[in-house]
């Protein structure tokens, strides 16, 4: 029986998606359905109900995968300790991340180094307006990062997660009280921006310069670091947006955070320069994408 039949089978379990298992297993959707049709065939019964709208375990594939995870778990641990000496994945691993250390940044490190325990991560905040340098310099091999690169010297991972937008006010702000605003809105309020060296990207998802109408947006400060720019919002020296994640990491007293509606979430991976590919940052990479999409454990 072929192993990557297995693990198809498992993957889709847990999808129940033909797309979503194909990106995981980085292949077609169509080369997912022969592994799973060709399973079928060698045990002699569909483990699968499948229609245009929906995927799911038949009860054969119920007791069958039942049967399978522990034996299918450990060949699975198996491959993955060889493959981790064959490439030698070990020794240490910097990882940055931007002002936030996430339960994805903590849980990715907690599982690279169960996964490979002859490797250790260390972690190191880069500063929210120079994401990169640190990454060009080698002072970091990867970094947790806003999503799409516009950087051609660098390499992308897989989206990790996706999360909504908050504008942080002073509870002194005349908007401190509301519940949630649109968009729109933000061309009545000056907004915090970032230092240089940021990419154009990240000037506009912290500080857009319009509405998504065209309206122009004023412009507060600028500042360096999420902290600094949270520290000036309580002054009532400006507004400024934050990822959902961030807004809770800096409830305080003296600011607010109110939802905002209208614009893009956003959307955090990792990046390492392309001439530094290693297996080890592939392998972080890899584990990073389990732990967001929920399939490893974020305890150490």
């Amino acid at each position: 029986m072929e192993f990557r039949e297995l693990e198809c089978f498992v993957v889709l379990s847990e999808e129940l998606h033909f797309a979503r298992t194909a990106e995981r297993l980085y292949l077609s959707p169509g080369r997912v359905s022969q592994l799973v049709g060709a399973l079928e065939t060698r045990i002699g019964g569909r483990l699968f109900d499948r229609t245009s709208r929906r995927v799911r375990l038949t009860a054969l594939g119920e007791r069958f995968l039942a049967d399978l995870r522990p034996a299918y778990e450990a060949m699975a641990g198996a491959v993955a300790r060889a493959t981790a000496a064959a490439r030698e994945v070990e020794g240490l691993l910097r990882v940055g991340f931007l002002a936030t250390p996430t339960e994805i940044v903590t849980g990715s490190v907690a599982a690279f180094e169960r996964t490979y325990p002859r490797s250790m991560v260390e972690l190191v905040e880069v500063p929210l307006s120079d994401p990169f340098s640190k990454l060009r310099e080698g002072r970091v091999d990867v970094v947790f990062t806003l999503l799409p690169l516009e950087e051609p010297d660098l390499e992308g991972g897989a989206e990790l997660n996706r999360t909504p937008v908050e504008l942080g006010l002073s509870v002194r702000h005349p908007l401190a009280g509301r519940s949630s605003l649109d968009a729109e809105e933000l061309a009545s309020v000056a907004l915090i921006g970032l230092d240089d060296p940021a990419p154009r990207r990240w000037r506009e998802h912290v500080a857009p310069s319009l509405t998504p109408s065209g309206r122009p947006i004023p412009r507060a400060g600028t500042v360096t670091t999420s902290q600094e720019g949270v520290t000036q919002v309580a002054l009532n020296r400006g507004a400024m947006l934050f990822c959902k994640p961030s807004a809770d990491h800096y409830r305080r007293a003296g600011v607010v955070f109110v939802p905002v509606t209208g614009l893009p979430p956003s959307m955090f991976g990792l990046a390492w320069r392309r001439s530094g590919a290693t297996a080890a940052i592939r392998a972080f990479n890899d584990l990073a994408m389990s732990v967001a999409w929920g399939h490893e454990t974020v305890a150490a």
